[in-house]
């Protein structure tokens, strides 16, 4: 029988991100710019998540979260604001704001 350091080193899930790597993607739809909290697995049902400590928070169901859970398949690594471009947030002013009367 192998000693548990072996059972976890062979089935322990892999960290893909690291805490303060800049990510972006988009949760419920809504885009999102921030840094990598943590990567981990929570039960072996729902896999693994990476909290995202977001730039600017979003408001979404009448609730501001400023910290979302994602998936790690669902974000990319931000090397440049270039990367924006899926998102089209690469120019200032391009989400029009929401005018009131």
């Amino acid at each position: 029988m192998a000693s548990l350091q072996e059972y976890f080193a062979k089935h322990r899930p892999k960290a893909v991100w690291h805490i303060g790597d800049r990510v972006f993607g988009r949760w419920n739809k809504i885009p999102f710019i921030g840094t990598v909290g943590n990567d981990n697995m929570i039960s072996e049902l729902e896999g693994s998540r990476v909290s995202i400590f977001l730039d600017l928070p979003i408001k979404y169901n009448d609730k501001v979260y400023e910290i979302i859970f994602v998936k790690q398949k669902e974000i990319k690594r931000l090397t440049s604001m270039d990367d924006t471009e899926p998102l089209k947030l690469s120019k200032a002013g391009s989400i029009p704001a929401k005018r009131t009367k």
